[in-house]
């Protein structure tokens, strides 16, 4: 008894014809990294805010974030008035984060600062192509 083995003709067409749909959308996702790059700098503008919160509190100071279209500055000092530029956890003078080319907030958050106690002075909210970055009034989370 001969056993045929192999791909019917039917099977290899509905294998190609899936190959293809797959290609047509899932590969210009993959090659349009302006989704990557957005979600990258929303992203590292929480843990940013997160990590001035951490050291306002650590440092018992006040730590200031200023925003612009496209850039955070985080900056420290005694008072609410922050004039020293903020260390980086990698050891850089001052705390800057660029956004990529062409990424930028599409509503930009207000100036604000983080007391000693974690608190910020006005709670506020900013939006990253479709990603908002919330801190929160009392507690200063920020999400």
């Amino acid at each position: 008894m001969i056993k045929n083995r192999g791909f019917t003709l039917v099977e290899l067409v509905m294998t190609m014809v899936i190959i293809g749909i797959i290609s047509a959308v899932a590969v210009p996702r993959m090659f349009d990294k302006s989704i990557f790059e957005t979600r990258g700098f929303a992203d590292q503008v929480q843990a940013s805010l997160r990590y001035a919160q951490k050291v306002a509190i650590a440092q018992n100071r006040f730590v200031c974030a200023a925003f612009t279209a496209s850039s955070v500055t985080l900056s420290i000092g005694a008072t609410s008035a922050c004039g020293t530029p903020l260390q980086s956890p990698t050891g850089e003078a001052s705390y800057v984060i660029n956004a990529p080319s062409g990424v930028t907030f599409t509503t930009s958050p207000a100036n604000f600062n983080f007391n000693p106690l974690g608190q910020p002075s006005a709670a506020t909210s900013g939006v990253v192509g479709t990603y908002t970055i919330t801190v929160e009034a009392q507690t200063g989370y920020v999400h």
